[in-house]
């Protein structure tokens, strides 16, 4: 039988034809080296202004007696669906991965009210700062990110009004207090408020939330523009929207709420009639709390997601200087807009487990990114370098044939808990390291040579006024300490 003829194709040709194909697909698709939309990198004197922003923000959290959890950064769909009103859009939906379908977290808040459901917790006071997701238009010298940091505190249980609440401004006003931001105030109201308002102008109940969603963008919108979507797009009548906008363009204190009590109409509302009541504790409780001061009872604050059920608050910077600053590279101007927000939210728990028992909530988010933005825009704009390294001294020498000892020492000083470091050389120049400490910002130079390692001593050289002392070696750690830190 005749063997069967076949024509090989030789390894060389396919080679070439495949190498072909990927040339021309890259050709066709130029690779682009850069961060995707609405992220960015950090360096690492950006990174030295967000631990200490992060070390403030936690060392308040932890002063108020919170607890830490964590979360997964993503959840079941089913979740984080139905929990941001308006807002849902902007949720990541990621591709069905082995049957289940998942969304990266909007936010900490509902995460962890499904913590609090799932493990039948009743009480719980916790602090988390961890990423969440947006599929929002980004606009980074907003400090408006796609990808970002939110650091929460919240209050989970049963506790008498408003003291819970007076609490969460307390802690805003703390921390932004404590970053030196400027000027800054808190708006405070109530969502019920905003019900019995709507209630009272006319608004039908189905068209509470689009309503409230609106009044909630009158800190970017004029009022006009803001009735044209109330009437033109919640389908509401012109005649209760301006009914509306006569209440939401007030603003005060205790004195606005007298006001407001004394409106026979609104009065008429329940809701309005108890959450007037409780705006009066929580001025109260706040001028305990000495931050009255700090605060406006604004009826245009709505905060615009869904699941507040009592009161809200937002943080925003009053002080030009500190809001409109140049970022570093681009030169451009920094807008910031609130900085903190959150409030009651008594019901998200309960969405979860039908039969565990109501656990009402409390709490607040930081806007870490845009505090971030102005303090990185303030450095630029003073022109200080942030030090990026905490190293407290440089052990070094300026002789030849040092190196095993440095290594030596410098494995005492971390033994000791000092920051140390030693350049990677077996022989560096003493100017060379000098020069390291001065770029590096590094305090002080621990220096041994064959005089110091006879003598059992350890020169400290002040990289600043180059004044040297000599200390006996096993007193090197705490004589770094006591200088940096003032603590031997």
């Amino acid at each position: 039988m005749a063997k069967a003829q076949t024509t090989e194709v030789p390894y060389t040709q396919v080679s070439t034809t495949e190498t072909a194909k990927e040339e021309k697909s890259t050709a066709a698709h130029k690779f682009v080296l850069k961060t995707p939309k609405g992220t960015r990198d950090y360096n690492p004197d950006q990174m030295a202004i967000r631990e200490r922003v992060f070390d403030v923000i936690k060392t308040c959290f932890k002063r108020h007696g919170a607890v830490t959890i964590d979360t997964p950064v993503f959840e079941l769909k089913e979740t984080l669906t139905g929990k941001y009103g308006e807002d849902s859009k902007l949720i990541y939906d990621l591709a069905d991965q082995g049957g289940e379908l998942l969304s990266l977290r909007y936010d900490l808040t509902v995460p962890f009210a499904r913590y609090v459901a799932m493990n039948k917790i009743k009480s719980i006071k916790r602090y988390q700062i961890a990423r969440v997701y947006r599929r929002d238009n980004p606009a980074m010298t907003r400090g408006r990110y796609r990808e970002f940091y939110q650091c929460d505190f919240d209050i989970a249980g049963e506790h008498d009004p408003m003291i819970a609440d007076s609490e969460c401004v307390k802690i805003v006003a703390e921390i932004l207090t404590g970053l030196e931001l400027g000027d800054f105030v808190i708006k405070v109201n109530h969502r019920q408020l905003l019900d019995g308002i709507f209630a009272a102008c006319g608004v039908p109940a189905s068209k509470f939330r689009p309503v409230c969603s609106a009044v909630d963008k009158l800190d970017k919108m004029e009022w006009e523009d803001v009735k044209k979507e109330m009437v033109e797009g919640k389908g509401l009548d012109p005649v209760v929207a301006d009914r509306i906008g006569s209440y939401v363009k007030l603003s005060g204190g205790r004195d606005l709420v007298a006001k407001l009590m004394e409106d026979e109409k609104l009065m008429n509302e329940k809701a309005a009639e108890i959450s007037l009541q409780y705006m009066k504790l929580l001025l109260d409780y706040c001028d305990a709390f000495n931050v009255l001061d700090r605060m406006s009872f604004d009826l245009s604050l709505a905060r615009g997601l869904d699941y507040y059920t009592g009161v809200i608050y937002e943080a925003v910077l009053t002080g030009t200087s500190d809001t409109q600053l140049k970022t570093p590279k681009t030169g451009e101007t920094v807008g910031v807009g609130s900085v903190a927000g959150g409030g009651r939210y008594d019901d998200l728990v309960g969405m979860f487990d039908q039969k565990h028992k109501k656990v009402p909530c409390v709490g607040v988010s930081i806007g870490i990114e845009r505090i971030f933005s102005i303090i990185e825009a303030k450095a630029f704009a003073s022109d200080q370098k942030p030090r990026s390294s905490e190293t407290e001294v440089l052990v070094s020498s300026g002789q030849k044939n040092m190196l095993l000892e440095r290594m030596k020492l410098c494995s005492e000083l971390w033994a000791e808990g000092v920051k140390a470091e030693i350049l990677y050389k077996c022989n560096p120049k003493f100017l060379s390291q000098c020069q390291f400490c001065e770029e590096q910002q590094v305090p002080f130079l621990a220096i041994v040579g064959e005089n110091e390692l006879s003598q059992g001593v350890v020169k400290i050289r002040n990289a600043a006024t180059r004044e040297e002392t000599t200390v006996k070696r096993q007193d090197v750690g705490s004589e770094i300490k006591l200088r940096v830190r003032g603590v031997p």
